[in-house]
């Protein structure tokens, strides 16, 4: 293989991670999770409902930003002594990667993210990593988990589907109008509108590829979600309140009465 070309499929190094304090806060959460004895893992899934939400979402349509506002209210509300909520997002996501024994590079590869999927193939070929196929599957297993322990707003990968066996789940869809997720872009990326609008562009179509080549579905049909948010009209903190009264009722009705 030429060197230009197997220079491209290589593994880069990643810029340092954004060290925002949710973020700081749900590393340290994760990493005491990932050290859960199995045994212990049996006993927290066979008792009470472990809520957990997932947040599929249209590229720029505020996810982040209704995380940062929803897990203060999670904790307050249903958190549990020595079990804060985290938000795992893709920063996150690099960490349970480690989790399956897996380079976190490997997210990279991943068909939800922008790059080609035939930098991924090449990958194989080359040896890089595990078959795409097997590296979705144990990424899948990794979300599952996560999703039964509890207390974790999952972010993407599908996560709505992976884990809908799981009745404590809310699965949420969040929305907005392109003009709107382009302004965000354009703020987000200090770039200009035609940039922002490609990078939207190449971010949907990737994760609709993502869910209908893994999945056979469609990531926009409304029916795969619990509750369906337009955060042009919704502002985050109303939005924050809404979920929490979601999960509060889904909590609700699968706790054993006494």
């Amino acid at each position: 293989m030429p060197l230009r070309l197997l220079s491209a499929v290589l593994p880069q190094p990643r810029p340092a991670m954004t060290t925002h304090p949710y973020l700081q806060h749900g590393l340290t959460i994760l990493h005491a999770r990932l050290k859960t004895p199995h045994g212990s893992f049996a006993a927290l899934t066979g008792s009470q409902p472990r809520p957990f939400i997932t947040l599929s979402r249209e590229t720029c349509a505020g996810a982040t930003t209704l995380g940062k506002h929803l897990l203060p209210m999670l904790d307050a509300n249903l958190g549990e002594d020595g079990r804060s909520w985290m938000f795992l997002d893709k920063d996150l996501l690099h960490h349970a990667l480690n989790h399956q024994h897996l380079p976190e590079q490997l997210a990279d590869y991943l068909p939800e993210d922008r790059l080609p999927e035939i930098k991924g193939l090449i990958g194989e070929m080359v040896g890089l990593h595990p078959p795409l196929w097997e590296l979705e599957h144990r990424v899948a297993e990794a979300i599952h988990r996560f999703a039964e322990l509890g207390h974790v707003i999952i972010s993407g990968r599908a996560a709505h589907l992976i884990t809908r066996d799981l009745p404590a789940g809310l699965h949420l869809r969040l929305i907005a109008p392109l003009e709107s997720r382009i302004r965000r872009a354009q703020q987000k990326l200090q770039c200009d509108r035609t940039a922002a609008g490609n990078f939207i562009t190449d971010n949907d179509q990737a994760r609709e590829r993502h869910v209908r080549t893994n999945f056979e579905q469609d990531i926009n049909d409304p029916h795969a979600y619990d509750l369906v948010i337009n955060t042009d009209r919704i502002p985050p903190e109303t939005a924050a309140r809404m979920v929490l009264a979601g999960l509060q009722d889904r909590v609700a009705a699968l706790t054993p009465a006494v």
